[in-house]
């Protein structure tokens, strides 16, 4: 008969799910032993236990399925407790199976005992606090309603992580199998989506009345349900479209209704649309949160639409919103239905340019050291010509992530990936793996020094599984947002953000042999030119760690950094993107 652990392997196995992403230990090795009796799921061994929940938290991001992680008692419950974080705040759904220590010495002083009890931590009152749902797993009889009521936590409604406390005694109990009714796919698992089909007819209405509506793509959409009745009905009606930061693939860029990014690192042109031509901005997928709708100030709440899981930040944000609470992609199949029935189409987009800021040093007369000369708006400007298509990009916090998502655009097919839950430095080091694990394209990472520094060990991770991640590092010698904000608050005090040099390309080394991991570094865009054309010609299937040696900083592409009237560049379509990463096709220069 079946073990409590091998009922978990067999439902996950059942539920199409492949990867569980931990750190083993005493109190969660029985779960690994039933995966690697049984089958059919892999085990991916993290460096960290905060990395293994950013890998099932990418992954469910970017495949549209349940993250899987685990981890043990104690430190590694502590450490796992970082990544699902992250995953509430940005509403991505995740399970966690964390062991416990036996029960039998409850409030006896185990070893990483977490009862709250005798002086020890309190795991349900800690994981309550950073996942949707938190259960402990007593004995054998709880377990098959426990581990359905936590999916569907995860599943349902506003996406988040569930958590489940199981002691190591319980762990090796027979459960038998599941019982009459249990959900043999994933889809079954959440509750049903049941709109409210007069407010979405309001929202037609509303929609169909205005002489420029917009519509605002966040990332619940590539989650929802149905995606492509978002896409559809933009398409059909004619409706322009800009997206978040954390959407920015989810909308073909090379589109004639895309618009740009909106946000605190989005583009001014469409901030200016926004706030000067639409009469009403429609935001599907976003809870336009402050990063989002900084660079919005003044924008009314009648001329805003929102469709979210969880609509009390908009509503808060823009008072008389029209505010719809549920699945994005079923409102606007509900939407396309009623197209249908009363066809309209949006005013044609005419005479409208994509523009970004132009580069600008933090401080111009400051002279770079040595023969580097290396600009992060160069770098990126290079870069964007090998990016993949069908593949993923994933931006890291910081100056970095900013000049990446503000100055490139995306391939086609192509996902994007940040981290604004929580912002915390070195989610896309091990959230690559997470990505490309079940991928068939490639991935790229934008990260900083700071963020290599944190989780960087997590390429060796990259290394094992031999993935095609591309990590670039941008490489300034500090916490380079740190640095320019607190220059631009402080007159040029800078305090606890910079370091002395690190050889990024030694330490890279020493993660695989050249046969295993490719590693380069540049100083140069005549540089990164060769060494990128080095890396995908030679070492594309494997992965790359690029170093970018940059001695000076730019002013960050971001609010409050860059005032709404900084000098700004059109953008033009005369780039050809280098082919061993699909097909050339037009990529965007400023000029």
């Amino acid at each position: 008969m079946p073990t409590l652990a091998d009922g978990l392997v067999e439902a996950f196995r059942e539920w199409g799910l492949r990867y569980l992403f931990g750190v083993s230990g005493a109190n969660i090795e029985h779960l690994h032993d039933a995966v690697h009796r049984r089958g059919g799921l892999t085990s991916v061994l993290a460096k960290r236990e905060d990395g293994a929940a950013f890998m099932a938290d990418a992954h469910a991001r970017v495949h549209r399925t349940l993250g899987l992680c685990c981890a043990t008692s104690g430190g590694g419950m502590m450490n796992l407790a970082v990544g699902l974080a992250e995953s509430l705040t940005d509403g991505v759904p995740v399970l966690a199976v964390i062991g416990q220590p036996p029960s039998a010495l409850d409030g006896a002083g185990s070893f990483q005992e977490s009862t709250g009890r005798t002086g020890t931590v309190d795991a349900l009152g800690l994981l309550g606090a950073v996942t949707k749902h938190v259960a402990r797993v007593a004995d054998r009889d709880q377990f098959w309603a426990a581990l359905r009521a936590a999916a569907r936590a995860a599943l349902s409604g506003r996406p988040g992580p569930a958590a489940l406390l199981i002691p190591r005694d319980v762990f090796p109990l027979e459960v038998g199998g599941p019982p009459v009714g249990w959900p043999r796919e994933l889809g079954d698992v959440a509750d049903a989506a049941t709109p409210d089909v007069i407010a979405t007819q309001r929202l037609f209405d509303a929609i169909r009345s205005a002489r420029r509506p917009v519509l605002l793509i966040g990332h619940e959409v590539r989650a929802s349900r149905d995606e492509r009745g978002v896409h559809e009905f933009a398409r059909r009606a004619r409706i322009p479209v800009a997206t978040t930061m954390s959407a920015r693939g989810d909308f073909p860029n090379a589109d004639p209704l895309h618009l740009g990014v909106a946000g605190a690192c989005g583009h001014p042109s469409v901030h200016e649309f926004l706030l000067s031509q639409a009469d009403l901005v429609i935001a599907a997928g976003t809870e336009l949160g402050m990063l989002v709708r900084a660079p919005l100030t003044g924008l009314p709440g009648s001329r805003v639409a929102a469709v979210t899981h969880d609509g009390s930040v908009a509503r808060a944000a823009f008072p008389g919103a029209v505010v719809i609470e549920g699945d994005a992609g079923v409102v606007f199949r509900q939407l396309c239905g009623m197209l249908d029935r009363t066809p309209f189409t949006a005013a044609p987009l005419n005479g409208y340019r994509l523009r970004r800021y132009a580069p600008q040093l933090e401080q111009p007369g400051v002279a770079a050291p040595g023969g580097d000369t290396l600009l992060a708006s160069e770098a990126v400007a290079v870069l964007e010509r090998y990016l993949p298509s069908g593949g993923h990009i994933l931006t890291d916090a910081g100056n970095c992530g900013a000049a990446a998502m503000h100055r490139a655009l995306v391939p086609p097919g192509t996902s994007t990936t940040v981290a604004f839950g929580m912002g915390g430095m070195g989610y896309s080091l091990p959230g690559a793996i997470g990505a490309q694990l079940g991928s068939p394209g490639r991935t790229v990472v934008c990260c900083g020094d700071g963020s290599f520094l944190m989780n960087g060990f997590e390429i060796h991770t990259a290394v094992e599984l031999r993935l095609p991640i591309l990590y670039v590092v941008f490489n300034n010698q500090g916490h380079g947002m740190c640095v320019s904000r607190q220059r631009l608050m402080f007159g040029d005090r800078v305090e606890c953000a910079t370091y002395g040099p690190v050889d990024i390309p030694t330490i890279a080394r020493g993660l695989g042999g050249p046969d295993a991991l490719w590693v380069g570094s540049a100083g140069t865009a005549t540089e990164l030119e060769y060494v990128l054309e080095d890396y995908h010609t030679r070492c594309a299937a494997r992965p790359g760690v690029l170093e970018l040696r940059l001695p000076r900083e730019e002013i960050p592409p971001m609010v409050p950094f860059t005032p709404a009237d900084a000098p700004a560049q059109d953008v033009v379509q005369n780039r050809q993107r280098v082919a061993p990463w699909g097909s050339a096709v037009a990529r965007p220069t400023a000029v």
